[in-house]
Formats: structure tokens, sequence, C-alpha cells
């Protein structure tokens, strides 16, 4: 093998380690943003989850204030209440991934109807933070 036979080995083999170190690299970079999305998603289902029982009470006490009053729009109102106190009881039985699994057909099965939701949702909530500052 003369010299410059040797020097191409060098190289390649130096190469190759460079790649086998970025490939390490690159595959320890990835399990740590596929664990750091991990702890994320589990946080946020733990802070949902943990806030289902207080809205469920919140919507129930809604449910109770509307039957209670009686007023013109008495029959509205107990409508209203009757759907607030589904809604309740529908967080009280379901977890939260079952609650998303719904969410999930629901968009699927009202794609339209589903974004026009969406939209409104997210202009009263920008209007709610813009009042709040």
């Amino acid at each position: 093998m003369d010299a410059n036979e040797r020097e191409s080995e060098v190289d390649v083999s130096t190469g190759s380690g460079a790649a086998a170190r970025m490939k390490r690299n690159l595959k320890d970079k990835t399990q740590d943003a596929k664990e750091s999305l991990n702890d994320l998603g589990r946080k946020t289902a733990d802070r949902i989850d943990g806030s289902r029982e207080s809205t469920a009470n919140a919507l129930a006490w809604t449910a109770t204030s509307l039957h209670s009053r009686t007023d013109k729009m008495s029959q509205l109102a107990h409508s209203a209440a009757d759907r607030i106190q589904v809604g309740a009881n529908y967080l009280r039985e379901r977890d939260v991934e079952r609650i998303v699994e719904d969410v999930r057909g629901v968009v699927k099965k009202y794609p339209g109807r589903s974004l026009a939701v969406a939209a409104i949702l997210g202009f009263l909530i920008a209007r709610g933070l813009q009042r709040s500052n």
C-alpha cells in the first residue's frame, strides 16, 4: 500500500468516526426532544385533569343557579341549565384522553362548524386577554 492509499484510509476512518459521533449526537438530541415533549404532554394533561372537577362544579353551580331563577325566559333558562348540567356530568365521567378522542371525532364529523367554533373561541379568548391587560 502506498502513502496515498494509507492517507485516504485515514481520512475515511476519521470521517466515519465523525459521522458516527454526529449520528449519536443527533439520536441523543432526538431522544431528549421526545422526552421533553412527553413531559410537556403529561404536565398539560395533569393540569387539565386537575381543573376538570372545579370546572364541572362551576358548571353544576351555574346550572343550579339558572334553574332557581324564574323569569320570562324560564323555558330557555331551564333548557340551557340542562345542557350545562350534561356538560358538567360529561366532564366528571370522562378522563382527558377520552375527551380529546371525542373532540377529534366531532372535528372530523363537522370540520366546518369546528373551524367556526375555534375561530369564535379564539376571538373571545383574545378579547378576554385584552381586557385583562
